[in-house]
C-alpha cells in the first residue's frame, strides 16, 4: 500500500511543516501550541536532522509545542531513525508540554514502508512522561539499519493512545506492549503486517492484550492487517478484553468468512458502538449476515473494500492492506 498523504492533522491540531529558514523579519510561524510542528528534512532545505533539529528549537518556542510530527529525517541517503530520536530524547526536558508524538510521517514515494529504519523506542516513553499519543510507522524489514524497531516494558502513567503501522510488525514489539503497564491507555492499534516483511506476531502473542485487566481504561483495540485475520478473530471471539471496548478493528487484513463465523458465533459484540472490518474477503452472504446481526444492534459496521482473492495456478492467495 501506498500512503499517499502526509497528515493534515494530528492529536486534534493541524499538522505545519517548519519551513526553510527565512531571513529576520520576513518568517510569520504560527504559536507554537497552535498546530503539531512536522519537521521535515527535504520541505527544510535537505537539512540534515541535527541542523533541522536545531533551526527548530531556535525558531519555535519548545516550550509550548504540544504535539511533533517527524517525516524523513534523512537529507540524502536512507539511514536509521536512531541518531534523530537520540536529539529529540536529548532534549525531553526543553518540551514539557508535549502531548503527542509520531515517528515517521512518510509515504510511499519517500520510502516503503518495510525500508523505514527505526529503532528501540522505548526512549521516547521513558524521556516524555507526559506524552499521550504516541505512534510509529516502519519497521526496516530489510535489515538495513544498525538496530530493528523494538520496544521494552515500560509503566507510562500518562498514554493514552498508541499505535504501531507496519506492514511487518515484530513479534517482540506486540509482546512488549503486552508486558506494558499503561493505566490510562484508551485506544491501542496494531498493523501487524506479514511474515516476509518481519510480522512474526503469533496469536499466542496476543494474549496478554486479549485477556484484559492490563489496561484498564482501554477502549478500542485495533488487531489489523494480518495474515492471521480468522485466527486473531476467533481468539477475539471469546477474549476478556471484548467487553470492556466500545469499538473493535479487525480490519485491513485477510478475514474470510470462517473468521466472521467467529464473531458471530462467539461472545456478544453488541455493545460495541463501532466494528471495523474493511479490507475483508468475506461473501455476501456472511457479510449480511454480520450487518445484520450487529448493525440491527445498533452497532457501525464497516464492511467496505471487499476484496477478491488472487489466484496463482490452483491456489488461492489473499493479501493484506499493508505490506509493502
Amino acid at each position: 500500500m501506498t500512503f499517499a498523504d502526509h497528515f493534515e492533522t494530528f492529536h486534534g491540531l493541524p499538522v505545519f511543516t517548519l519551513p526553510e529558514m527565512r531571513e529576520p523579519g520576513e518568517e510569520k510561524l504560527p504559536d507554537a501550541d497552535a498546530v503539531a510542528w512536522r519537521l521535515d528534512c527535504y520541505e527544510a532545505g535537505e537539512l540534515p536532522f541535527d541542523e533541522l533539529w536545531r533551526s527548530f528549537t531556535d525558531r519555535v518556542p519548545s516550550t509550548d509545542v504540544r504535539a511533533l510530527v517527524v517525516g524523513p529525517w534523512w537529507d540524502d541517503e536512507y539511514s536509521d531513525l536512531r541518531p534523530a530520536l537520540e536529539l529529540m530524547v536529548a532534549d525531553a526536558e526543553r518540551f514539557p508540554a508535549l502531548r503527542a508524538l509520531f515517528l515517521a510521517d512518510v509515504t510511499g514515494e519517500e520510502c516503503e514502508i518495510s525500508w523505514l529504519q527505526l529503532t528501540d523506542v522505548t526512549p521516547v516513553l521513558e524521556g516524555f512522561p507526559q506524552l499521550e499519543e504516541f505512534g510509529v510507522r516502519g519497521g526496516d524489514s530489510q535489515g538495513l539499519g544498525e538496530d530493528p524497531l523494538s520496544l521494552r516494558p515500560v509503566r507510562h502513567e500518562a498514554l493514552r493512545v498508541l499505535r504501531f503501522e507496519s506492514g511487518g510488525l515484530p513479534g517482540q514489539v506486540v509482546r512488549a506492549v503486552g508486558a506494558c503497564e499503561l493505566p490510562a491507555l484508551e485506544r491501542l492499534e496494531l498493523w501487524l503486517g506479514v511474515p516476509r516483511y518481519g510480522g512474526d506476531t503469533t496469536v499466542a502473542d496476543l494474549a496478554p492484550l486479549l485477556a484484559g485487566g492490563r489496561f484498564p481504561a482501554l477502549r478500542h483495540l485495533g488487531l489489523q492487517d494480518s495474515e492471521l485475520q480468522d485466527e486473531i478473530a476467533a481468539a477475539v471471539a471469546s477474549a476478556p478484553v471484548v467487553a470492556q471496548l466500545e469499538s473493535l478493528s479487525l480490519s485491513m487484513g485477510a478475514l474470510t468468512d470462517t473468521g466472521a463465523e467467529a464473531l458471530l458465533e462467539g461472545q456478544p459484540l453488541t455493545h460495541l458502538k463501532r466494528l471495523d472490518l474493511h479490507h475483508h474477503f468475506l461473501s455476501e452472504a456472511v457479510a449480511d449476515r454480520v450487518h445484520a446481526a450487529f448493525g440491527s444492534a445498533g452497532t457501525e459496521v464497516d464492511l467496505s473494500e471487499h476484496q477478491t482473492p488472487h489466484r496463482w495456478r490452483d491456489e488461492e492467495w489473499r493479501y493484506v492492506a499493508v505490506s509493502e
